[in-house]
């Protein structure tokens, strides 16, 4: 690997031979220049538009609903459609950006993802709005993995990756918790603003990334494996679909168990297909690197649980107690603060102690934030006494968690497959969480939600608190393994 230094804040790597999990860089102190900050930014700008682009139309629904006369089932597919696309994107769009460029992938999708939102915003049609959503998730699905692997091949493993990774953090849950209040105050004024408002920040990341974001090449082999893209597309998108259709149309529905295994035959074929081609889509080596598949599983514990729960207690403050959307959103808030503030001091954590600890540590947090909750929520939560101490909990874990997961993910891989391993990762994120909330709302579709009882909401709260034990165990085991095992030379 020969690293040419080109000016003082943008390096380009030319590749030669190397192992598959060679790094491109070396670790070391790397100079923030106002280029490099002027990147981040960019790459900032666009994970804060994903996250407020969710939540605030999660809160505009009963508004959307009411003016185009939409059923609840339509409803759902408005959030439903932008998952599809993004979670069964993902994977192929990291891997497109190592492949055919990752700033010219990322501007394209982030083009689309302006149109998208301002179109969304002009229709008049349920359908048509729909379809929108499901572009909107499309082009994130390549504007998110392309946003990392840019980061993580832009700043230096160690000390500047994980800087960077703690303020990339920060935007990220910065932009969800401020489209719960946004989407509270924009709905006021009509839903239409919930998908205008992301349109001029889009535009100024778009022209901004254009003169920042470095050039670079596309791969000299790969790209060729057509059969691998078409079964991989065909097989998450199916998947994916299943998950999110599921719980209206049941588990055991005949539709629902032949999609479950025409997506388990594609997926199949895409893995036959990786060992077979000279040049495959993914190499499946990545799949047995033990810290990428304890990241993997680790934030299906964290989101999966996270964001159910978040669900839940929407459900319950909005249907059940009758709260506005400015107050439920304010009542959630305390954890995303938490988040935004904690989250800057999570790189100089991960340079000290290791992105194994800081896991485990967020797992804890989690877990012992869903156990108070079951242990005092009763058939009346109390906000001071539960749900607030709750959210202050699952905060703290997300905090220590988020950075951690994504600087282990993606830690010793080549620069090349960056991009892979941010999709997989974020594809392990989006597709554990539709699928740990879809059988969350099954649960609550068999209680009655709506009644003045909490005790609906049990079985969901003991999902949630399963899923983030099984992360605690997922971290805890190996690092007891090491540290009784025999030291050998």
């Amino acid at each position: 690997m020969r690293v040419h230094v080109l000016s003082s804040d943008v390096t380009i790597t030319e590749t030669s031979p190397v192992t598959p999990t060679a790094q491109a860089t070396e670790p070391g102190e790397q100079r923030w220049t106002p280029r490099l900050w002027g990147v981040l930014a960019v790459l900032c700008a666009v994970l804060f538009l994903d996250g407020l682009d969710v939540s605030m139309v999660g809160v505009a629904l009963p508004s959307i609903g009411a003016e185009l006369g939409l059923s609840t089932t339509s409803l759902q597919w408005i959030v439903n459609g932008y998952v599809l696309g993004y979670g069964g994107l993902l994977l192929l769009g990291g891997r497109t950006a190592d492949l055919l460029g990752r700033r010219q992938i990322f501007l394209i999708a982030l083009a689309v993802f302006a149109l998208a939102s301002l179109i969304g915003g002009l229709v008049d049609n349920g359908t048509l709005l729909i379809v929108t959503r499901f572009v909107k998730g499309l082009a994130a699905a390549f504007t998110a993995p392309t946003a990392l692997s840019i980061l993580t091949t832009t700043f230096h493993e160690g000390p500047a990756r994980n800087r960077a990774l703690s303020v990339f953090s920060v935007f990220g849950a910065s932009g969800y918790s401020s489209g719960l209040i946004l989407g509270g105050l924009l709905t006021s004024f009509g839903w239409r603003w919930t998908f205008l408002t992301p349109v001029p920040l889009a535009v100024l990341a778009l022209v901004a990334g254009y003169f920042l974001i470095p050039r670079d090449k596309r791969a000299e082999e790969g790209g060729h494996d057509l059969v691998g893209a078409i079964t991989l597309t065909a097989g998450m998108l199916l998947a994916v679909y299943t998950v999110v259709s599921a719980p209206e149309r049941g588990w055991l529905d005949p539709l629902t168990i032949g999609s479950v295994v025409l997506a388990a035959a594609l997926l199949g074929a895409f893995f036959y297909t990786e060992n077979k081609v000279a040049h495959p889509l993914i190499r499946l080596g990545i799949l047995k690197v033990g810290t990428i598949v304890r990241a993997n599983l680790s934030v299906v514990a964290l989101m999966g649980s996270y964001l159910s729960f978040q669900f839940m207690m929407t459900l319950y403050l909005q249907d059940v107690l009758h709260w506005s959307p400015l107050k439920m959103a304010m009542a959630l808030l305390p954890a995303g603060l938490l988040v935004a503030f904690g989250s800057p001091f999570m790189g100089r954590l991960i340079d000290r102690y290791g992105t194994s600890p800081l896991i485990l540590t967020a797992m804890i947090s989690m877990s012992l934030g869903y156990v108070w909750f079951l242990s005092t929520a009763g058939n009346a939560p109390h906000y001071a006494f539960t749900v607030l101490p709750t959210m202050l909990l699952l905060g703290g874990g997300f905090a220590f968690g988020f950075s951690s997961i994504m600087a282990q993910a993606t830690e010793g891989i080549d620069d090349s497959e960056q991009g892979l391993a941010s999709g997989l990762v974020q594809t392990a994120m989006q597709v554990g969480a539709a699928l740990v909330l879809a059988v969350v709302t099954a649960l609550l579709a068999s209680g009655s939600v709506g009644g003045n009882d909490f005790g609906q909401f049990h079985p969901g709260i003991n999902l949630v608190t399963g899923v983030a034990l099984a992360g605690l165990l997922f971290n805890l085991v190996p690092m007891i393994r090491r540290r009784y095992q025999p030291q050998h030379a």
